[in-house]
């Protein structure tokens, strides 16, 4: 494990490795080793990267994406509210800062979309780009410990066959050639962003909001697990002060509130309405 030269707004180190198992399991054992708040471990590859849907694994090129996971410590105050969401707002700021020609969309609870125009959805009004994942979120507490891993597709220019039509990168969104440096320029941004997210507190529900995805828009909801079957249909109004999911279904009077859960968009056709000719 070497440390990465650069800078931490958590004044903690940033270590590196080639190959783990998987950057939370690392980070498990540097908290136990006193690893102090703010301490980072990246990876050039995750043999067995994590999603936050059992049986779903985070798929990663070596050295074409940037995978890390930073130990946050809170004690006293406790865990602050909806933790999951702010580094997904800390996640796409970074990645806009990074590459300023993209706009990113936050799915709740914990991916990070773009708009990729070499894959236009013929579907779509006016042929817009459509929306693929190039980021993904985990956040795991631990005895007042949490575990916050980001990954972040950078410098791929094609996807794997079964993460096509789902996935992409930074390079596909922006056209732009990323090196293998860059990926630490990237994740300098995304530090200094959580840091400003965690210490701002307030304001963060309209940051969010700002970036979500189909916000006003009619969305089918899985309740808990994303393989229950247990659907909700509804538009999607916003998110709670705790980071839960308001959707307003049809013939209710206001928004219910969701914990868990996974969003599916809708096409017009499942809503029943036809475009006019």
């Amino acid at each position: 494990m070497r440390m990465l030269d650069i800078h931490n707004p958590f004044n903690a180190p940033v270590y590196h490795e080639e190959t783990v198992d998987s950057t939370m399991e690392v980070s498990r054992f540097l908290a136990q080793n006193n690893a102090p708040h703010g301490t980072v471990i990246a990876a050039d590859f995750q043999e067995a990267g994590r999603g936050r849907v059992r049986g779903r694994r985070w798929e990663m090129e070596r050295e074409q994406a940037l995978a890390f996971t930073v130990l946050l410590r809170f004690t006293g105050s406790g865990i602050p509210a909806a933790l999951t969401l702010r580094a997904g707002i800390a996640a796409a700021l970074a990645i806009e800062d990074f590459a300023p020609a993209v706009k990113a969309l936050i799915k709740w609870p914990n991916d990070i979309l773009l708009p990729v125009p070499a894959f236009a959805d013929a579907s779509a009004p006016d042929n817009k780009p459509a929306v693929f994942k190039v980021a993904g979120i985990l956040a795991e507490a631990d005895n007042g410990n949490v575990h916050i891993g980001i990954g972040v597709n950078v410098s791929q220019k094609q996807m794997p066959a079964f993460l096509r039509g789902k996935a992409a990168s930074l390079s596909l969104a922006s056209g732009e050639e990323y090196n293998t440096g860059d990926r630490y320029k990237l994740l300098e941004k995304i530090l200094s962003r959580l840091h400003d997210e965690i210490e701002a507190g307030a304001g963060w529900r309209e940051r969010l909001e700002a970036r979500l995805y189909k916000k006003g828009g009619q969305i089918r909801f899985a309740k808990g697990a994303a393989d229950s079957g247990d659907m909700v249909t509804g538009t999607l109004m916003g998110v709670g002060v705790e980071g839960e999911l308001l959707i307003l279904p049809p013939g209710e009077t206001g928004p219910l509130a969701f914990t868990a859960g996974e969003v599916f968009t809708m096409r017009n056709e499942e809503l029943g309405i036809r475009n006019k000719a």
